[in-house]
């Protein structure tokens, strides 16, 4: 298993270098060479991460000691609280950011309201926090 964890890390190392290394050179014909070789490493460390995927995935599950009391649904309504209300802040906070941006850009005046609007975007994920703490309690 660690031969497959240690080539999997070397393939990333592996593109991420002969990217940077691409990138200084900047010549077509490197560009060509590039995705060439980021194809390769694609197609090798793909299979790699998949049979680790394969390899280890029933390990853990066997070894992970599943919760007592039926409490799996609260725990997954805790997560999925958080997580969608995170996703959520995250579209409003772009949203209401690129419009800050252009507003305050026009008219400096604008920067307090806009500064509120995107408060009250970023307050979106906490709802979704407290919503989870306050069903984690109930646990």
């Amino acid at each position: 298993m660690e031969k497959i964890i240690i080539l999997g890390v070397l393939t990333v190392f592996s593109m991420v270098v002969s990217g940077f290394y691409f990138i200084y050179k900047g010549t077509d014909k490197n560009r060509k060479f590039a995705r060439a070789f980021m194809k390769l490493n694609l197609f090798v460390f793909a299979p790699v991460f998949v049979f680790g995927l394969i390899s280890l995935v029933p390990q853990m599950a066997s070894a992970a000691a599943a919760p007592t009391g039926g409490n799996g649904l609260g725990f997954l309504a805790a997560g999925l609280s958080t997580g969608l209300a995170s996703l959520g802040a995250g579209v409003a906070v772009s949203n209401v950011g690129s419009a800050a941006i252009g507003a305050v850009s026009e008219d400096p005046n604008i920067l307090g309201k806009s500064m509120i609007y995107l408060g009250l975007a970023e307050g979106i994920a906490i709802y979704g926090l407290i919503i989870s703490i306050m069903i984690l309690g109930r646990l």
